[in-house]
């Protein structure tokens, strides 16, 4: 039995690597140089970097909508945390004087109190998660827009733009920076009792309950958490741009974030956290739509093309999917033994 279980533990682990395998072999066979890199003035530049650099924002942001998802919630309102945080970094950059450090830390304060406002309703007053954060979804764009003027607010400051444009040791500095805030991540779930506190509070939250675990907390701080990563993708979006687009930035990521973690085989319900394939996942989107992108193919086509192979791959990963296959391997092989 644990040796059956082993198996499809393996298996759902390697199916989204795999994917992502294939689809760079296969983008490699269709577009000439996707592989190359190349050095420029001590710099890495190539296909592969450009997906590290381009799936940042989707990648942080899935970080934290696979916590919130482990506790069996979901936070729809990362793409108008986004754009409040953005917007909050453009207009402190662009009309005060104040040090690019307090501005950083402004936004990240403001992500971190929009997720302390969903994680109250959902933990304290008992809103389901889907509707608690679908508040902050539909009024977050309206406050970026207050915070803004309802105007595109450009600036300019070395240190924010270095953030998101920057290099560090050769690599995107928004790639080192994500790096290390995924590697904190793993450590503290997985090094620590805390990750397994979230997964039990995910599986059964009254059951947790009774045993001592404090679920009010935990869930009130995976979606301050959850509020974090997106501050810091809005943060990086906008140094992007130098500048804030309260009704474009961040719009749909909420999509791909949830996505991503679905790519790598959690479900919805909760009760597991996959980090490191929740990344994957993340770059299984970036490298599909880089795909499209430079394979020439027309651009109404892209998000068809880009659903129906990420449907594909879901299913490939079902498990009646995978059943089936596994009863026509054995009819196959019982078929091959009889002759």
């Amino acid at each position: 039995m644990r040796l059956k279980r082993s198996m499809r533990w393996e298996a759902r682990t390697l199916a989204p690597i795999i994917s992502l395998f294939l689809l760079i072999v296969g983008t490699a066979l269709v577009v000439p140089g996707f592989l190359k890199l190349s050095i420029v003035d001590g710099h890495i530049y190539g296909s592969l970097i450009d997906i590290l650099h381009r799936s940042t924002p989707t990648a942080l942001i899935a970080l934290g909508m696979a916590v919130v998802i482990g506790t069996k919630g979901i936070d729809l309102s990362v793409g108008a945390i986004i754009a409040i945080c953005g917007a909050v970094t453009a207009v402190l950059t662009a009309s005060t004087e104040l040090h690019p450090l307090i501005v950083l830390g402004c936004a990240l304060l403001a992500g971190m109190v929009c997720g302390l406002w969903n994680g109250t309703l959902v933990a304290v007053f008992g809103i389901q998660p889907i509707v608690a954060t679908l508040i902050l979804m539909v009024a977050g764009r309206g406050i970026a827009q207050m915070i803004t003027g309802g105007q595109i607010v450009t600036f300019h400051s070395d240190f924010i733009n270095g953030i998101g444009n920057g290099f560090f040791l050769g690599l995107p500095a928004r790639v080192v920076l994500a790096a290390v805030i995924i590697a904190i991540t793993v450590l503290v779930l997985r090094k620590t009792a805390l990750g397994m506190f979230l997964e039990a509070v995910g599986g059964n939250s009254e059951a947790s309950r009774l045993v001592g675990i404090d679920s009010k907390l935990l869930i009130l701080m995976v979606y301050v958490f959850s509020g974090f990563c997106a501050a810091l993708a809005g943060v990086i979006i906008a140094a992007d741009i130098r500048g804030a687009d309260a009704n474009n930035a961040g719009l749909w990521l909420e999509l791909d974030a949830i996505l991503a973690v679905v790519i790598a085989g959690a479900s919805l319900s909760g009760g597991r956290i996959y980090l490191g394939l929740t990344i994957v996942g993340a770059l299984i989107i970036q490298t599909l739509t880089t795909a499209i992108l430079t394979s020439g193919l027309p651009a109404q086509y892209n998000l068809i093309v880009k659903a129906s192979i990420i449907l594909v791959v879901l299913l490939l990963q079902s498990r009646v999917t995978q059943s089936f296959i596994k009863t026509r391997v054995q009819a196959f092989r019982r078929s091959s033994d009889a002759q």
